[in-house]
């Protein structure tokens, strides 16, 4: 059997956080709720010591907001794989959410089963979103300016941004090209200069737009 995905839940109710670890612990879902945190600060505070698979991040909370947390902890871990699971739709919020690398977005009134699947998609570093947000978003991108003259992209750069298209950690990413978890950094701060965007995620949706992975 493959190893359970290390899952943290961010939830400032009680009986939500208390809710979802019991749902979700369930053998038959192949996760493990390693964490729970009530609120943005202590988010961050557990995502730094346990580094989980998936964090499933509510967006209003006491003290520091879902938004706020996930600039937080991508800004420490940019491997940080973030899933948004909240009680209301925000589409500016959601927006600057997924444009800060935050991998999906998902109600709290889902299923189970629905909430399961979005965990593993986000697992596998594959974006999950409602079909009507990601076509909002797609739209969202058209925006995103086109690589300067000068700036080109090199062949390796290219290869490395289809890895981040393909949702890869800096790791997985070393491991198929065959060089050393500091060069990927090196390189993936270059995609991101000279696509002129902030986070890996946006990266992603440009290799997508591109045509650049399927």
């Amino acid at each position: 059997m493959s190893d359970p995905i290390r899952v943290l839940i961010v939830d400032d109710h009680t009986v939500v956080r208390e809710g979802l670890r019991a749902l979700l612990s369930a053998p038959k879902y192949g996760v493990q709720v390693v964490g729970l945190a009530r609120d943005g600060e202590q988010a961050v505070a557990r995502a730094r010591e346990l580094r989980p698979d998936v964090i499933l991040m509510d967006m209003v909370m006491p003290r520091k907001s879902g938004l706020e947390a996930i600039q937080e902890i991508l800004a420490e871990q940019p491997d940080a794989r973030i899933l948004m699971l909240t009680s209301y739709s925000n589409d500016n919020e959601i927006t600057a959410a997924i444009r800060s690398g935050a991998m999906g977005y998902l109600r709290k009134d889902s299923s189970v089963e629905e909430l399961v699947h979005a965990i593993r998609t986000v697992a596998m570093g594959r974006m999950t979103l409602p079909p009507e947000l990601a076509q909002r978003m797609m739209t969202v991108q058209t925006a995103v300016p086109a690589v300067h003259p000068g700036n080109e992209l090199t062949d390796r750069e290219l290869e490395v941004l289809r890895c981040l298209g393909e949702g890869m950690s800096n790791k997985e990413i070393a491991e198929t090209l065959h060089i050393s978890i500091a060069t990927v950094r090196s390189h993936v701060s270059h995609i991101l200069s000279k696509l002129n965007v902030n986070n890996r995620t946006q990266a992603a949706l440009y290799a997508r737009k591109q045509g650049l992975i399927g």
